[in-house]
């Protein structure tokens, strides 16, 4: 929901629109965005295949429909669409000499629970009402980092979850990234629930690099990059 007004700020402009769509999740996809068409007639919606299987939308909603491994471009705009460990995409979006990648909800989501894992055992998690294996997660996503890396191993803008509500370790997926990408900007995603203030924990990480890191403090906040 955009409920600081800032998409009809961007409606009213006379250039190209492009909407990406991560997965299907309601806090990544919302059908609403098909509305926009109505107000402007230079928008292209390129969304994760998985929105589709879950039919929160129909073939003919998107202009672009990608799983892990496609590509796309029309010469102004390229993508591909990495992994996540959660469901559909992550992005890269190549676009006037910018490379940005958007994460998705590509995390090592069960971080907390590494130091008292056993190889081979999984755990019972309260939080998620299910049997995890957090060393297998985590193999996985350092995995899809490998993937990433194999596309391009810097960025001049990163958007990655960092997100208090998962407890011990939850900059340690960013960490990991950021060890291993060169990283123009670190921004912050998936925090709102657990405060603004949370996100901002990364900060001292990516100082250590030497990477700038977007403080946000508020909703409908805007940077110029």
């Amino acid at each position: 929901m955009d409920l600081n007004g800032v998409v009809p700020l961007f409606l009213k402009k006379d250039k190209p629109i492009y909407v990406f769509s991560s997965h299907f999740h309601e806090d990544h996809f919302n059908s609403a965005i098909f509305e926009w068409r109505k107000l402007h007639d230079k928008i292209t919606y390129i969304l994760s295949k998985d929105i589709y299987k879950h039919r929160r939308a129909q073939s003919e909603d998107a202009d672009v429909w990608l799983a892990k491994g496609g590509t796309w471009s029309d010469g102004t705009v390229s993508v591909w669409a990495l992994g996540s460990t959660d469901s559909g995409v992550s992005w890269i979006v190549e676009t006037e000499g910018k490379r940005i990648f958007h994460a998705g909800d590509l995390n090592n989501w069960y971080a907390r629970f590494l130091p008292e894992a056993v190889p081979g055992e999984t755990i019972y998690s309260e939080e998620f009402d299910e049997e995890i294996d957090p060393i297998a997660h985590e193999k996985q996503y350092l995995g899809e980092l490998k993937d990433i890396r194999k596309i391009a191993g810097s960025f001049d803008v990163v958007m990655f979850p960092v997100d208090g509500r998962i407890g011990n370790g939850y900059t340690l997926g960013g960490r990991q990234f950021i060890e291993r990408f060169k990283v123009g900007l670190f921004v912050p995603m998936h925090f709102v629930a657990s405060g603004f203030e949370s996100a901002w924990r990364m900060k001292e990480f990516t100082e250590e690099k030497g990477i700038p890191f977007w403080e946000i403090s508020r909703e409908g906040e805007a940077i110029e990059i």
